[in-house]
């Protein structure tokens, strides 16, 4: 069978010191070259990351509005593959056939709308934050709390909390998603088909996790997949700083196209779409603040696979708290993004 034309869309902004490896890891595919279509949408980077885009054949679309979701949206109006990847430049494709595992599920099961890793790689040689979020099955340790993560979680064996449909093909899992819930699918190398993410996607942004969730509160339900390999991700390698910087470009651009732009489908503190979690949030406050509880995880995640980089999860739960509770209190008076002057990978 002839393998369908894939769209690798990734957003950039001073990205040169993680995007030569994730485009070399794109060119040692063994899917062929000539269906893989890479585009770069550039929000205006001076470190020499649109020179590394082209040296690796990219095409690269501007991205005046600098943001991620924005970049997402720009590349996606570009691309003219059967399908979509969505490829941070912070990403690298563990192995030669990652793509090909991406997409053959896809053409198995008509239904299934996209596909995605169900884990993050976990690297002895990766900075103690990289593997923590490896090890926890996600960016965010909020959203362990909520149960709604999308990534194997060492500490509760599953690769999301949310009730849903499953059956195992062996390679991969042929998911089935309705109102019970919605896992934070849509970033760090999920594949969507191109027809089915261009019909629901209007305007300047592409927020990723807000596909699924809203074909679910359009429809009634979503078909998946879940393929049982992994990506890696460098998220912040050993920079704390960098970590509370993110959480804080999160929870301001999340309040900031919730309140003003009406653009956001995603419920962070809804497990279902039809209504509140509350007690996620208060167990995720009330671990953090009495400090043992989340050290516990930490002790627990240890004794399940032993790195020393489960200690982090205190700290980041601190981080989180302090990041999400100024910027909810902030998002009330000041409604803005997150400035991306001086942003970098």
């Amino acid at each position: 069978m002839e393998k369908p034309t894939v769209s690798i869309l990734i957003p950039t902004l001073n990205a040169s010191s993680v995007l030569g490896n994730c485009l070399e890891s794109i060119k040692k595919q063994n899917y062929p070259a000539e269906k893989i279509e890479i585009i770069v949408a550039d929000g205006g980077s001076s470190d020499g990351t649109v020179e590394i885009a082209k040296k690796y054949g990219a095409v690269v679309v501007e991205n005046k509005l600098k943001t991620g979701e924005a970049g997402k949206a720009a590349a996606l109006r570009a691309a003219g593959g059967e399908f979509a990847a969505l490829i941070d430049s912070d990403n690298i494709l563990p192995d030669g056939s990652w793509l090909e595992q991406m997409i053959e599920p896809l053409l198995e099961h008509e239904e299934a709308v996209g596909s995605e890793p169900w884990q993050y790689v976990w690297r002895k040689e990766d900075g103690f934050i990289d593997r923590y979020c490896s090890l926890i099955g996600m960016n965010d340790p909020f959203v362990m709390f909520l149960g709604n993560y999308d990534r194997v979680n060492i500490l509760t064996g599953k690769w999301t909390e949310v009730k849903h449909d499953e059956k195992d093909f062996g390679d991969y899992l042929l998911v089935g998603l309705d109102k019970r819930g919605v896992p934070t699918i849509g970033a760090n190398g999920t594949v969507f088909r191109s027809g089915f993410l261009k019909n629901r996607v209007r305007g300047d942004y592409l927020f990723d996790i807000d596909i699924l969730a809203k074909e679910i509160k359009e429809k009634g339900f979503v078909k998946f997949i879940k393929v049982k390999n992994g990506i890696i991700h460098n998220f912040c390698g050993r920079d704390a700083g960098k970590f509370a910087r993110k959480q804080r470009r999160r929870v301001k651009d999340y309040l900031f196209h919730l309140n003003k732009k009406g653009g956001r489908e995603f419920g962070w503190g809804e497990m279902d779409l039809g209504g509140q979690r509350p007690w996620g949030m208060m167990k995720f406050v009330l671990y953090t603040l009495l400090v043992v509880p989340v050290v516990g995880q930490a002790i627990l995640g240890f004794l399940k696979k032993a790195d020393f980089a489960w200690f982090f999860h205190p700290v980041a739960c601190w981080i989180t708290l302090w990041e999400y509770g100024w910027g909810r209190v902030g998002g009330y008076f000041k409604t803005a993004e997150l400035s991306r002057e001086g942003w970098g990978q």
